[in-house]
């Protein structure tokens, strides 16, 4: 499926109770798709499903812990149930810990491994079934800037992503070879002010924040309508994510140490951490904590450079353009 999509595509998102997910179920609704809302948190499906339907899609719930294989098979049985089908499967369902290495416990790193990594493995399983005797479908992959270079106080969570990486290389490859007719593509996503970052598992001295810049959710969700549509191996949402990819390849050290200074600081906001904070690491919150965070005010509704990134003949021409007045003027300048 290429091009803006179709009107009644049937989609699943994980995750899809708030954040990102949730953000993405209304991209998906405003062209008309029927999607199965896949998350934990019921109050949070709820409302998602209202607003997918407020906005002209069709939406089903299904309550899953999506590191559970068993419930993200059921959900997967519950879309072709209400739907007749899957075409598009996004994997965004994901936990962390805000912790550094040597606090952390092993029970953590698993539950963050088992949801961010094995959940999005859990969910490949079930799409490629059902997406395999069709011989097509699109599966898409909610990656992280944090893969090309991991961080301190979330090695889980960079754990998690970077072995993400590594599963959608091997699948891909895979899927060529077997002349599948599926496409997959990863979306690579910056810090975004999604309410993570009120419910994530934390042992820092105070609260966490996103590190800037920061984008509100439906840039994210943007992106990946936009990726589910197009025939792009991979998009990445911000230009910071260039710099960090091409610094970690060329300076990883360097990144080290800057790292080391700036790392800790520009994740925890000036608030002392409420020791009583819940957080979702293991069970859903109660209540509907919908898409935005609490760093609206700091975040871009916007992104400059996946605009260029999506628009790339466009862009080209601009460049050109651009490069010929350069070089006129200098022309004029000698003369």
């Amino acid at each position: 499926m290429q091009g803006n999509g179709r009107h009644g595509e049937r989609v699943v998102i994980t995750g899809a109770s708030a954040g990102v997910g949730r953000a993405t179920a209304r991209e998906f609704a405003r062209r008309g798709a029927r999607v199965t809302l896949v998350a934990r948190g019921r109050d949070g499906l709820e409302a998602a499903r209202t607003e997918v339907e407020a906005l002209g899609g069709e939406a089903i719930i299904a309550e899953a812990d999506i590191a559970i294989p068993e419930e993200v098979e059921a959900a997967a049985r519950a879309a072709e149930e209400a739907f007749g089908g899957i075409d598009t499967w996004i994997n965004n369902a994901m936990v962390s810990v805000f912790s550094p290495v040597h606090e952390m416990t092993p029970s953590d790193y698993a539950r963050v491994m088992e949801v961010t990594y094995l959940g999005t493995v859990y969910g490949t399983l079930a799409a490629l079934r059902r997406m395999r005797p069709r011989r097509e479908g699109t599966i898409v992959f909610v990656g992280s800037v944090l893969s090309d270079r991991g961080i301190p106080l979330q090695s889980a969570y960079c754990g998690a992503k970077h072995a993400i990486d590594g599963f959608f290389d091997s699948l891909r490859s895979e899927l060529f070879h077997d002349r599948a007719g599926i496409r997959t593509t990863m979306v690579r996503l910056p810090a975004v002010n999604t309410p993570q970052f009120s419910w994530v598992k934390s042992r820092l001295p105070k609260e966490p924040q996103p590190v800037p810049p920061i984008f509100q959710p439906e840039v994210a969700a943007r992106a990946i309508y936009w990726a589910a549509h197009h025939d792009r191996r991979s998009i990445t949402v911000g230009g910071q994510a260039s710099v960090i990819f091409w610094g970690n390849k060329f300076l990883p050290g360097l990144g080290d140490r800057y790292l080391a200074r700036t790392g800790y600081s520009s994740q925890q906001t000036d608030q002392p951490r409420d020791p009583e904070r819940a957080n979702n690491l293991y069970a859903p919150l109660p209540g509907d904590a919908g898409a935005h965070g609490t760093f609206g005010h700091r975040a871009h509704a916007r992104s400059i450079q996946l605009t260029l990134n999506t628009h790339r003949g466009i862009t080209a021409l601009v460049l050109a353009a651009l490069g010929v007045a350069a070089g006129a003027a200098l022309s004029r300048l000698r003369d």
